[in-house]
């Protein structure tokens, strides 16, 4: 049976992970459905430098996609710093 002292540890680790995947999730809905879909008419009056695409265009069809994989990468590296800060890392 898990001590008071651990149960709090282990909801601290789990809010703190909550709150890290619920931030990251409204940025990536905010990069694809906002800029995407609801601000891309007023985004397509700025082309992309260096070619001829409307920035909401771009948003919508290559912009979403490179800010997800980025969002995974940030996620990767919070995750890490969170899991040492917690205790719970994984050793090689």
């Amino acid at each position: 049976m898990l001590s008071r002292r651990d149960t709090d540890h282990r909801r601290r680790y789990w809010r703190a992970n909550l709150k890290l995947v619920g931030f990251l999730l409204v940025i990536w809905a905010f990069v694809s459905f906002g800029c995407g879909i609801l601000m891309a008419d007023w985004l397509d009056q700025w082309m992309l430098p260096g070619t001829t695409y409307p920035l909401g265009f771009w948003c919508a069809q290559q912009g979403s996609i490179y800010v997800f994989v980025l969002l995974i990468l940030v996620y990767v590296v919070a995750m890490n710093r969170l899991d040492r800060r917690f205790g719970v890392e994984e050793h090689d």
